[in-house]
């Protein structure tokens, strides 16, 4: 390989030929020009990575004249060439780079590796709502090493006038490069959500008053004497409730379960001797949730579909029910609560035995409550019979104060 001082003017004056040739610096190891037929001129640098037969060689382009000079070509060359001489490939890394794997296939591997195998359908029915509808559409084209933190709080700030879901979307994109660290996808400690700071959510604090549930009550049965009709349907015609989900709001109104643990129930889990639910998985793993008289009520009374296991009959053959959004709109609306939430049943669950003096261990362990963090939040309810007793109390030591003192020696 002949080589010679490369030269703003030799590479000025390269002519093309019929074919390819090559110039070579004599300066540089492996540093060259390119001169191809149509009189475009590339800076190279070739060199060797491995050994023996298994080594290869590589040839990779540095620029093209004119768009970068030759000194600019030959200094790039000289970094290059210190790399590899400490075992880089510059060539490869380039490679590598342009071949990363992008977000979306790390949002697909997410689903399919981590959600869907570890956590609750309804979990991966949300985890795929944030995917689909904000984090692939903002982040999908990305390569995974590329993503920033600008790129995150951008993302997240876009998201603000929403915050419970952006947070959500922040947890699921920092859980999806967690992985990818663990995978391999991306150096460990880079998790471009650190340090995104997530909105303040406000904690709902909504409980049923006596008058609210009675109104409530009253809903309920109109409902289920016929009194009540659900929206009207894409025909036009209102469509009664179905027994199944007047049982399900009774029961959810009841016992304080949460929704889907009602929803999805299956009679073999219908325990009436130890008047308890005894269900196999929920949100906090194997639970029961204890039956009071009127829920047990409620369920004797439903009838049994031959061929379904549950005991909320979906309109599906075989299936539960799996959401009642639009009749609890309608009973909701019809007891003029239309703030409350079905997760609402729960709270107001809790504040009735809070009211009544119950301790927050057993509104803890009747909920299923993992953390006692949680129950903490209905503390406050607890005072008023506290109060009631302060009350009580003061009052005997008040009425004991204001007695007449007996004088000395004076016989009882």
């Amino acid at each position: 390989m002949q080589t010679q001082k490369l030269t703003k003017r030799l590479v000025d004056n390269a002519a093309p030929q019929d074919r390819a040739y090559m110039m070579w610096d004599n300066e540089v190891p492996g540093f060259g020009l390119r001169v191809n037929p149509s009189g475009r001129k590339v800076y190279l640098l070739k060199y060797r990575v491995g050994g023996g037969r298994t080594a290869t060689i590589r040839k990779p382009s540095i620029g093209t004249h004119g768009a970068i000079t030759l000194e600019q070509a030959r200094s790039i060359a000289k970094d290059w060439s210190a790399e590899i001489r400490k075992g880089g490939d510059p060539s490869g890394e380039r490679l590598a780079q342009r071949n990363a794997p992008r977000m979306d296939e790390l949002f697909d591997r997410y689903l399919s590796d981590h959600a869907i195998p570890h956590k609750k359908p309804h979990s991966v029915r949300a985890d795929r709502n944030s995917i689909e509808k904000h984090l692939r559409p903002a982040l999908g084209k990305k390569k995974i090493v590329d993503v920033k933190r600008a790129d995150v709080s951008s993302l997240h700030r876009n998201l603000g006038e929403t915050p419970y879901q952006a947070n959500r979307v922040l947890a699921v994109l920092s859980k999806a490069f967690n992985l990818a660290e663990e995978w391999g996808l991306r150096p460990d400690g880079t998790n471009p959500c650190r340090h995104v700071k997530k909105y303040r959510e406000a904690k709902r604090k909504r409980f049923l008053s006596a008058i609210e549930l009675a109104a409530l009550g009253e809903a309920v049965a109109k409902a289920e004497r016929g009194e009540l009709a659900l929206p009207r349907q894409a025909d036009n015609a209102a469509a009664p409730f179905s027994p199944h989900t007047i049982a399900a709001i009774r029961l959810l109104i009841f016992t304080g379960a949460r929704c889907n643990e009602i929803l999805a129930l299956r009679w073999e889990h219908v325990n009436f001797e130890q008047s308890r639910l005894e269900l196999p998985d929920s949100k906090t793993g194997a639970k029961f949730v204890y039956l009071p008289a009127p829920a047990l009520g409620v369920l004797s009374a439903l009838q049994r579909i031959d061929g379904n296991p549950h005991v909320i009959v979906g309109a599906k053959a075989g299936a539960h029910l799996v959401n009642i959004k639009d009749p609890w709109s309608a009973i909701r609306e019809a007891a003029r609560l239309s703030d409350v939430r079905i997760h609402d049943l729960r709270h107001s669950f809790a504040s009735v035995g809070a009211g009544g003096g119950m301790s927050l261990p057993v509104i803890g362990a009747l909920l299923g409550h993992r953390d006692t963090a949680t129950t903490a939040r209905y503390a406050h309810l607890s005072d008023d019979p506290l109060r009631a007793a302060a009350d009580v109390i003061g009052g005997k030591i008040a009425e004991a104060m204001s007695l007449k003192p007996r004088s000395v020696g004076e016989v009882g």
